[in-house]
């Protein structure tokens, strides 16, 4: 069952020259209980996507078109009062800094309970043995105690937790992981991944996880949607995306992974374009060795290639 559904999403920010696009169409589905990953590399146009859902955006960023479809309803039509009471209570963000995600002014019980307060309408000693209860849901040790800590007391790791605890203690349909792991080492890594699988499978979480690390979704994401330069170039199931790869750069992106066979890692030639420049055609068209002469004309729509799987390529 899809939850969530992002129709062709086109966004711009505004510069002294005028508007530029950063999103061409955007669009992706969550379906309850799964984990989508929306991967690309740095500045493809992940995070601004994942932030138009909570509205959350920059002043020179607006939404030109699309819908976002929740309950329903198309967020970007709702009134900002009706966001704000969705965002942390329906859709929960986990940001991508742990470590300045947190207010350092005040304990980590007090920012869990103004979420729970505001969220929950619980008070007192209700909202606080709620409190206790997530903290100690998502693994940090001596819950209750932890519940006096400030955040410079924390580590990465249960900053990190801390914050998913915000998110359960509200009871979020959908959460928006936006580079999870990124500050965090490899074991603790696996520890937060590990504990948002457990999130998505008893609670029957959808997960929407914002990443570059092809390893991570590999291990963990249902979905894949590969993003380039503001458009999604290829969805599919992740088993499917790993095995049969359509899009070049999809296929780069993989050959670029280091692995246990003893051979030498391949490379994307060149840079993705900036917001300022302008490209005709695929924007992957400059970097892409199976390139041809439509490819520098014509925008390749997706098209479905298999099962679930939708590829926009003039190749395929």
């Amino acid at each position: 069952m899809t939850i969530l559904d992002v129709q062709n999403l086109n966004l711009s920010f505004s510069f002294e020259n005028g508007l530029r696009q950063a999103l061409f169409d955007v669009s992706f589905s969550l379906e309850k209980g799964k984990m989508h990953a929306l991967v690309g590399e740095s500045g493809c146009g992940k995070t601004i996507s994942a932030m138009s859902i909570l509205r959350l955006l920059p002043k020179t960023a607006q939404i030109t078109s699309g819908k976002i479809i929740y309950n329903k309803e198309n967020l970007i039509d709702l009134p900002l009062k009706n966001i704000q009471k969705i965002r942390g209570a329906k859709i929960a963000l986990i940001p991508q800094d742990p470590m300045t995600s947190l207010n350092p002014l005040f304990t980590v019980g007090d920012q869990l309970l103004e979420v729970i307060q505001i969220h929950q309408g619980l008070k007192g000693k209700d909202a606080y043995k709620k409190a206790v209860e997530a903290l100690d849901a998502v693994q940090i040790p001596c819950a209750e105690e932890r519940m006096k800590s400030y955040p410079h007391e924390f580590s990465g790791g249960m900053k990190q937790r801390a914050i998913i605890a915000m998110a359960l203690a509200c009871n979020a349909e959908i959460l928006i992981a936006d580079e999870p792991t990124t500050a965090l080492d490899v074991t603790i890594q696996a520890q937060i991944m590990n504990l948002l699988n457990e999130i998505k499978t008893q609670k029957n979480t959808s997960i929407l996880l914002i990443t570059h690390d092809l390893a991570l979704v590999g291990e963990n994401a249902d979905y894949v949607s590969v993003m380039y330069a503001g458009r999604i170039v290829e969805t599919a199931p992740a088993t499917e995306f790993f095995k049969n790869p359509k899009h070049p750069y999809s296929i780069a992106l993989l050959n670029s992974l280091p692995s246990n066979r003893n051979v030498k890692l391949e490379t994307i030639q060149g840079q993705p374009p900036s917001i300022q420049q302008d490209i005709s055609g695929c924007r992957f068209h400059p970097r892409c060795t199976k390139c041809i002469d439509i490819c520098t004309n014509e925008i390749p729509q997706l098209d479905n290639v298999g099962i679930n799987h939708y590829c926009a390529c003039f190749r395929n």
